[in-house]
């Protein structure tokens, strides 16, 4: 149950985080979609938090090239 909060928390903070005005879908959407396939993979490792704090970095990063690349 730990684990769910904390990946859920994650999942809260790259959202709450990443919506600033300037801020595009793409990098919204990819830091939600990061921090919940990190945190998932994180879990599997024994660092759930980690795995979804570096997920929504790379999330939110990848979300920002596809923005800039269209």
């Amino acid at each position: 149950m730990k684990t769910k909060i904390t990946i859920l928390a994650s999942a809260l903070a790259a959202l709450t985080f990443s919506s600033c005005a300037n801020t595009s879908a793409n990098v919204k959407n990819g830091a939600l979609g990061g921090a919940i396939l990190g945190g998932v993979i994180g879990h599997q490792s024994g660092n759930a938090l980690e795995g979804a704090a570096l997920g929504a970095a790379a999330g939110a990063a990848t979300g920002h090239v596809v923005d800039t690349n269209r």
